[in-house]
């Protein structure tokens, strides 16, 4: 019998959420991170991002992810190195300003974070796992605190905001 190839297609419709798919597990965190992310989901913190994954499978894993405008991204790293696609919008990453078709790579282990821009920001993520792991290195209260202001400023454009590639999803 030969070893037949096939290709398989990935239908966005058909894509499951981020945690719905199983895709990233959440590392221990300290209390004040606990507390912290608790003051955030309060405050309306799942409101402001979409992730879904789009294609897993083994060694290949892609997914979309859309950040709404000011979503306060917390400092993490992940397992595994990712290579990120800006599709639309514009993020700051540091002192760098990105924008559509503008890549960024993230070594495993490197701690990172950005700031979606005015329109937020839809990027595309390219691992070689379809695991991968969340680990908080926020450990500042007071980021926390000025995260939760954030949000709640902009809870009322969450609700009505598009993907800046006015593509729904």
């Amino acid at each position: 019998m030969t070893n037949q190839k096939r290709i398989e297609v990935f239908r966005a419709k058909d894509a499951p959420g981020l945690m719905e798919a199983g895709a990233m597990e959440m590392k221990p965190m300290s209390d004040i991170q606990k507390d912290g992310l608790r003051r955030l989901v309060d405050a309306g913190y799942l409101a402001g991002d979409r992730v879904k994954i789009l294609a897993d499978v083994p060694g290949f894993n892609i997914a979309w992810a859309w950040l709404k405008k000011d979503y306060p991204l917390q400092l993490h790293s992940h397992n595994s190195d990712c290579m990120y696609l800006i599709v639309a919008g514009s993020l700051k990453m540091g002192t760098e300003e990105l924008g559509p078709r503008d890549c960024f790579f993230v070594p495993a282990g490197a701690a990172y974070s950005y700031v979606p821009g005015p329109e937020g920001v839809e990027v595309v993520e390219f691992r070689q796992e379809g695991h991968f792991d969340f680990v908080n290195l926020t450990r500042n209260a007071a980021f926390f605190e000025k995260a939760a202001r954030t949000i709640s400023e902009n809870a009322e454009h969450w609700k009505t905001a598009n993907p800046p590639s006015g593509v729904p999803f």
